[in-house]
């Protein structure tokens, strides 16, 4: 079988000279050339985040030049230095946590703090518009553009946590949530009756004979061909679309689901916390969080999380939490905090970690001796960046699943599990076995 070259781009090992070695005259190994092709997905998720805080009013300049570097450092004939390869790595994911800070902190200010909210599931009436992404900066002008005109707002996916900021629930019309992780949007969408925003990464490109072509709609980077775009921040053709098409109707369930758990949130409620902890009433947090995938494999994380003990907190963020956010978990005994934390959208993901960086210093423990515990739904580019900040902060003991990443071949698996004890999910069994703590 012929070896492909990453660095010369040329896969006949004749023509670079590998002679079905593991490298080619260029030197550049295939560990190597995994390694740059990490640091490329990183970036396409750092990237996206930067995109968000920017049009927020954060500076990104900092992380514009790491972005900048890192690309630099994947040319041709640049670098063939394992451990400096690491060291850009760790680089990319110390940008990954100022960008996810940047971010936050540009919601916060822009849109308040989040509160716990209870959002209605999967009801919806009138003339409508569906929001599917991460763009709340985009859903806070459709509200201000729509105020007044007759048409009801729902959200999708990661715009779930868009309920609990207080300058988004403001608007009456801002009404409940439909549906849950980006993959289900061509069932999804043929049953919605309104109009449909994307406005961020994880569209599914329609067929051209969907039913719901002509009344969705792109936002700025997100596009497919066929379907209209919003530009300069007009959003009058998907009004008028919504007003002309009919109510919705079939969307009538009484579920209701919970979010609004943002760090600065869950950080007041410090004391209660502690107390629990010194009480032996808190045992346990796990953070069970990630990026979704389709297919029966991801039920993992639905099972692990219900045969988590009464004792364990549950913190996530990002698409994995649609597994098993309708599951009532209740709350923490002789304590009204409850079980089950929505920190937010992936870009929130940062939140766990200034939790643990509080609990760290109020019960004087290293981060990486307390009773918290990191699960992962994997899949690329977003996950990757939030994996490398967790990395760059020195977190270890991380498990992923339900499929380990393409880019970790045995050399890296190995460098990984070695330096950091990443680990990847087995059985919900299993790991429960391996991960509960037995009092």
């Amino acid at each position: 079988m012929s070896m492909h070259c990453y660095q010369c781009e040329m896969s006949a090992p004749e023509a670079c000279g590998a002679n079905g070695q593991d490298q080619g005259t260029c030197g550049k190994t295939e560990t190597l050339a995994r390694l740059q092709d990490i640091m490329i997905f990183g970036l396409k998720g750092l990237a996206a985040y930067r995109e968000h805080a920017a049009e927020l009013g954060a500076d990104t300049r900092e992380v514009d030049d790491v972005v900048s570097e890192t690309l630099y450092f994947t040319l041709t004939n640049v670098n063939f230095n394992f451990d400096e390869h690491i060291a850009q790595l760790m680089k990319v994911g110390q940008a990954g946590v100022q960008v996810m800070g940047l971010l936050s902190d540009a919601h916060t200010k822009v849109l308040g703090i989040p509160t716990p909210v209870t959002v209605t599931e999967n009801k919806a009436e009138g003339k409508a518009i569906l929001v599917s992404g991460h763009n709340l900066f985009m859903l806070k002008e459709l509200l201000e553009a729509t105020e007044g005109k007759g048409v009801n707002i729902y959200t999708h996916y990661e715009m779930l946590p868009a309920h609990a900021y207080p300058e988004l629930r403001k608007y009456s019309h801002l009404n409940g949530n439909i549906g849950k992780a980006w993959f289900d949007q061509k069932v999804l969408f043929e049953k919605w009756p309104g109009a449909i925003v994307v406005n961020t990464n994880c569209i599914v490109p329609p067929s051209k004979n969907c039913g719901y072509i002509d009344r969705l709609f792109s936002y700025k980077i997100v596009g497919v061909e066929g379907i209209a775009k919003i530009e300069n921040g007009d959003f009058t053709a998907v009004i008028e679309k919504a007003l002309s098409l009919p109510e919705v109707t079939g969307f009538t369930s009484e579920e209701t689901i919970v979010t609004g758990h943002h760090y600065k949130t869950i950080l007041t409620l410090a004391p209660q916390l502690i107390e629990a902890i010194r009480a032996g009433k808190l045992t346990q947090v796990f953070v069970v969080a990630g990026c979704d995938a389709p297919g029966k494999a991801g039920d993992y994380f639905r099972e692990f999380t219900q045969k988590l003990p009464a004792t364990a907190a549950i913190v996530t963020s990002s698409c994995g939490k649609f597994r098993f956010n309708d599951i009532d978990f209740g709350t923490i005994e002789v304590t009204d905090l409850p079980r089950y934390l929505d920190l937010g959208q992936c870009n929130d993901s940062n939140g766990a970690v200034e939790i643990a960086l509080a609990l760290s210093q109020a019960l004087d423990v290293p981060v990486n001796d307390l009773p918290i515990k990191i699960v992962l739904s994997w899949m690329e580019q977003k996950a990757v960046i939030i994996l490398l900040a967790l990395f760059s902060l020195g977190i270890k003991d991380i498990k992923l699943g339900p499929k380990p990443p393409q880019f970790a071949n045995e050399e890296i698996a190995n460098f990984l599990a070695e330096q950091f004890g990443l680990s990847f999910t087995k059985t919900a069994d299993e790991d429960i076995e391996e991960l509960v703590a037995v009092s």
